[in-house]
């Protein structure tokens, strides 16, 4: 058995390793993982962890889902990539089943997710134009405060974060920023004819899983339909079962005019994104004008159907939502004077903590490491809890031990 001291050896040379010569755009954990399995990770020194990050909610169906991995290595051992200059027979079969699932006529499949909020970006100004009648290059799309949704040079170009702007202009026109949850905000900005849609995650999770009033989404939908414009709902991260519906938006019975998802629509396997609308609006963009490599690529498609009917057939949904309660009580109980709110949505969650420390947050997650348990600060005083779906009630139960224990380092 190696100690204590070789094994802090092991880890480090990866860390080092990765700072010799890998980018310094993270502020990664120091941790050095190497298997996962369910709910769990591993480090290079074989120590085992509770996820409670879940790949930014990519792995929703758990780490290495056997089913998916199965579908994964079948699909890789016959077709991997076509390219879009040819069809093929998996392309097809995806693209029915997700709209069947979801409910609208037509998929237009891409890979990361902020490649597929680019091409919703690029969809809404098509119609804006073709369809609601817009005056050339006049297009706008209304945003919200502290969004996120990616870190392109289109979509920093209406970031509020400082660190996702600075120094990258000069940025790109179109965009109007209001604060989220604000419907008065909300009407004044679509009275504008020039507005095609408007963009909003329902839950703003990397802001520190800010959730909306009730009905907000609701009567914002409302809102765009008597002004003629495009609700897009960035489901990315809120999506797939995660808050305890298979969309965000579903709570509300919010149907979006274009659906944006991402992360779990592979099980973490590999980058899947899609974006769904009806024909009216995707039919604006023709062939040539948008379009990508490995977008829909065989591998993808196959991988995306399994992972949707590992969700829906392992009752995941329902899980976030049960669990969810479960977790919230849980941290109320927790009798700390650092923890300003609890806030969340099924088996998306965060608490924010007030302290002196600005290092506090990351304080509390490197113990909350030490007790075996990942988790990472947003947003300075802010920590995500996010666990993959598969997670059980006894170790929901562990874990806010772990977290009952560890934030008493701020102590």
């Amino acid at each position: 058995m190696q100690s204590n001291t070789l094994q802090g050896v092991k880890s480090q040379f990866y860390l080092d390793l990765e700072e010799r010569y890998n980018a310094h755009n993270y502020s990664s954990m120091p941790v050095v993982i190497n298997k996962a399995l369910g709910v769990y990770m591993w480090d290079v020194e074989g120590k085992k962890y509770y996820d409670f990050l879940s790949g930014y909610s990519a792995v929703n169906q758990g780490h290495c889902h056997p089913r998916i991995i199965e579908t994964l290595i079948e699909q890789a051992q016959k077709l991997t990539l076509t390219s879009r200059a040819f069809h093929s027979e998996a392309l097809g079969e995806y693209a029915q089943f997700v709209t069947a699932l979801f409910g609208y006529d037509k998929v237009l499949p891409m890979n990361t997710g902020v490649e597929a909020v680019e091409t919703a970006i690029k969809l809404t100004r098509k119609w804006g134009y073709e369809v609601k009648g817009i005056e050339k290059n006049k297009a706008k799309i209304i945003v919200c405060e502290n969004n996120f949704h990616g870190r392109t040079g289109a979509v920093i170009s209406f970031s509020t974060d400082p660190d996702s702007t600075k120094n990258f202009g000069p940025f790109m026109p179109g965009f109007e920023i209001i604060p989220f949850n604000n419907l008065e905000a909300l009407a004044k900005a679509l009275t504008d004819k020039n507005v095609a849609g408007f963009l909003v995650e329902p839950i703003q999770g990397e802001a520190g899983v800010i959730v909306a009033a009730d009905n907000y989404l609701q009567k914002a939908k409302q809102y765009c339909a008597d002004a003629n414009v495009l609700f897009i709902a960035d489901e990315i991260q809120t999506g797939l079962c995660r808050t305890g519906k298979m969309l965000c938006c579903d709570h509300e019975e919010v149907r979006p005019d274009i659906l944006i998802l991402g992360k779990a629509l592979s099980g973490g396997t590999l980058p899947v994104s899609a974006v769904l609308a009806d024909d009216e609006i995707m039919l604006t963009i023709k062939p040539g004008e948008h379009g990508s490599t490995y977008g829909g690529n065989p591998l993808a498609c196959k991988v995306a159907i399994t992972a949707l009917k590992v969700l829906q057939e392992e009752n995941m949904a329902q899980n976030a939502e049960v669990l969810g309660i479960i977790f919230r009580s849980g941290l109320q109980q927790i009798d700390s004077k650092h923890i300003k709110e609890i806030r969340g949505k099924g088996l998306f969650n965060a608490i924010e903590l007030v302290h002196i420390n600005k290092e506090a947050a990351w304080k509390f997650c490197l113990e909350l490491k030490e007790n075996g348990m990942l988790a990472k600060p947003t947003h300075g005083n802010k920590i995500r809890f996010s666990p993959p779906l598969v997670i059980n009630e006894k170790e929901l139960k562990e874990c806010i031990d772990i977290i009952e224990e560890s934030i008493k380092i701020l102590d």
